[in-house]
């Protein structure tokens, strides 16, 4: 849970470099929570929660995916390769999924060599 909350304080940080543990968490956890509202609001009659929510991550959304982007010496604008269909998205889900530079790079340091908060 932490690495989720960690996302949602850095909201709007798109400098830096996020660990593939940061990113998948986070993806996880929208995850489990859209499908928790998409049943909350099948039972109720209503998607609204459901929009809601999305309308509020989206944002640290692109932020942690820029930073993920980062980590593998890529640039954020990287993420709209997902824009093509079905090739795009594979490829983007290659490079978030790819092992992060172990050495610095022009976005930071290694984030797994930084030390933990919290």
């Amino acid at each position: 849970m932490n690495w989720y909350v960690d996302v949602l304080k850095n909201y709007a940080g798109f400098s830096g470099r996020a660990r593939r543990k940061e990113y998948w968490m986070f993806a996880l956890f929208n995850f489990l929570i859209g499908i928790v509202l998409s049943v909350i609001g099948g039972a109720i009659g209503t998607q609204v929660p459901y929009y809601i929510y999305l309308l509020a991550v989206f944002i640290p959304s692109l932020a942690v995916g820029v930073r993920r982007l980062h980590d593998t010496s890529r640039s954020g604008w990287w993420l709209l390769i997902a824009l093509i269909p079905l090739v795009g998205f594979i490829i983007l889900i290659v490079f978030l999924a790819s092992e992060g530079k172990q050495e610095q790079n022009q976005y930071g340091s290694n984030p797994k060599l930084a030390p933990q908060v919290g």
